[in-house]
C-alpha cells in the first residue's frame, strides 16, 4: 500500500506546482482558442503544469508516494461511477482548498472476477506514465461553464500530485486514490471527472 504524506506536505508540494499554473499555464488556461483541445469539443484546456521548483528536501531522493485518506469519511458517497472489467471508483470528497486548488479523495474497488491493472488509469501521456507508474494521473476535471479542462497537478520532476503506485486490484480488494487539481473559479460549482477506463461524472465542488 501507499507510504502516507502529511497533509501539510502534501499541501505545500501543491502551493508549489499552482506556482506554475499561474504562472506559465494561464495561456493554456484561459482560452487559447487555437489548441488542439480547443478545437475538439470547444474547450480550452489548461494543459499540465509546467514544472515548479521542488522543495529543496526532496532533491536527489525518490518522491515516496502519497496516500489517500487523510481526513476523510469513506462513509459518505457524492458519485458512484461503474469503469471496465468490474471497477468501480467511489467519490467520497471533492474539496476546494485555499491553496488555489482541488482535491478529489475516492476509493476504487473490484467488483469482477479478475485482477484490475492500475496502470491504464495513468493515461497516455508519456511523462505521467514515465513518471507516474500504476497511478491515477490520467484523471481530468472539465468546467463546462468555462470551457476548460484542468489536469492533476506535478511537480518539476513530472510527478503527480495524485496516488501512485498502485498495486494490482485482486477481486474483492479496493484501493484509496486522491487526485489534485488548479482549482476552477470560485463561480464554478461543478465539474465533470474522467479517470480512463470510467465513465464521466459530474461533481459538486466543496469548500
Amino acid at each position: 500500500m501507499s507510504i502516507r504524506h502529511t497533509t501539510t506536505g502534501r499541501k505545500a508540494l501543491a502551493a508549489a506546482a499552482l506556482t506554475a499554473v499561474f504562472g506559465l499555464a494561464l495561456t493554456g488556461c484561459g482560452g487559447d482558442s487555437g489548441s488542439d483541445e480547443a478545437q475538439q469539443g470547444g474547450e480550452n484546456s489548461a494543459q499540465p503544469s509546467a514544472p515548479a521548483p521542488a522543495p529543496t528536501e526532496d532533491k536527489g531522493e525518490q518522491q515516496p508516494d502519497t496516500a489517500a485518506g487523510e481526513n476523510v469519511d469513506p462513509n459518505v458517497k457524492l458519485a458512484e461511477i461503474r469503469g471496465q472489467s468490474g471497477a468501480v471508483l467511489v467519490v467520497n470528497q471533492v474539496q476546494r482548498d485555499s491553496g488555489g486548488f482541488v482535491t478529489v479523495q475516492a476509493e476504487i474497488k473490484n467488483e469482477g472476477k479478475t485482477s484490475l491493472n492500475p496502470a491504464q488509469w495513468a493515461g497516455s501521456e508519456s511523462v505521467i506514465v514515465r513518471q507516474n507508474l500504476s497511478s491515477v494521473g490520467g484523471a481530468t476535471l472539465v468546467d463546462k461553464l468555462g470551457k476548460k479542462r484542468y489536469y492533476v497537478l506535478r511537480d518539476t520532476d513530472g510527478r503527480c500530485l495524485c496516488t501512485t503506485k498502485i498495486a494490482a486490484l485482486q477481486p474483492g480488494a479496493s484501493t484509496a486514490v486522491f487526485m489534485q487539481f488548479p482549482a476552477p473559479p470560485q463561480t464554478t460549482t461543478e465539474v465533470d471527472f474522467t479517470l480512463p477506463t470510467f465513465a464521466t461524472t459530474s461533481l459538486k465542488i466543496s469548500g
